[in-house]
């Protein structure tokens, strides 16, 4: 006889197996369709099969891998302007009260609030006459625009949750500046850190409207080349690109995994804005 316990644990797996089914679900039409010559409706599964459009990712024509390594390149160097931007920015918000300190934490999360293609227009004209337009460097800046805010936003509950008497004891025992930096902070930060260079890799690595105004079509990523292949028709090549896509995504997301439910990384700092 099966106790409580072992109904629990029964039921709690059947849970997960149904969630983790819906969440692969949608990748699995993807690699059907990215293996199919043709899928109409009703038809369960494709009725022809191809290799075609892996075939022509792997040409030298499809510009596939180049437009992988902009995107990383792109996504990477990013991630770390925000953080040595943000880190900063989110210590103070965290760990000091100074007058106007709410108007600062809005004004922070405004371009998260304001719609983008409103603000992209008034950027791109801006960018034209600093000569940044149509350019790698103008695409890295722009998307430091809807990444800031969220990298922001975590250090400000990371160094809310901070005790600074640590730093002070170094201090006082005789370490300089970077020694408190690299021996006490960071480690203790170690998970906010990472995590807020998830949402910064993620979010520059998805963005298109801001990619393609910016880059005048000349800067040439991965959610462009998708959008380009969706409008087109194509969507078995799409679906191939799709799938190509989320590895990077995959990637990152696993080695955040340890960090994404510690308690140093709670947002709190800005639950009061």
């Amino acid at each position: 006889m099966k106790t409580r316990r072992d109904i629990k644990r029964i039921c709690f797996r059947m849970i997960t197996l149904l969630m983790l089914g819906g969440l692969l679900l949608p990748f699995a039409s993807q690699a059907l369709w990215s293996v199919s010559q043709r899928w109409l409706f009703p038809a369960l599964l494709p009725p022809e099969w191809s290799l075609r459009p892996w075939a022509y990712l792997l040409s030298p024509g499809a510009n596939l891998w180049k437009t992988a390594a902009t995107s990383l390149v792109i996504g990477i160097i990013v991630t770390l302007l925000s953080l040595i931007i943000g880190l900063p920015a989110g210590r103070a918000l965290g760990l000091y009260h100074f007058k106007g300190k709410t108007l600062v934490k809005f004004l922070i999360l405004a371009p998260a609030i304001v719609p983008s293609f409103a603000a992209a227009m008034g950027i791109h004209v801006v960018f034209i006459h600093l000569n940044l337009a149509d350019t790698l460097f103008g695409v890295i800046l722009v998307h430091l625009i809807p990444v800031l805010p969220y990298v922001v936003l975590v250090f400000c509950g990371v160094f809310a949750n901070y005790n600074i008497e640590f730093e002070e004891e170094a201090r006082t025992l005789g370490a300089n500046i970077w020694q408190v930096l690299l021996y006490v902070t960071m480690p203790s930060i170690m998970p906010g850190v990472v995590v807020a260079g998830l949402f910064a890799f993620m979010i520059s690595l998805s963005q298109y409207l801001l990619t393609l105004l910016i880059g005048g079509g000349r800067v040439l990523t991965l959610p462009i080349l998708l959008l380009n292949f969706i409008n087109s028709g194509d969507y078995a090549v799409s679906s191939a690109i799709s799938l190509v896509f989320i590895i990077p995504a995959v990637i990152v997301l696993w080695v955040a995994s340890p960090y994404l439910t510690n308690q140093h990384t709670s947002l709190g700092g800005f639950g009061r804005l």
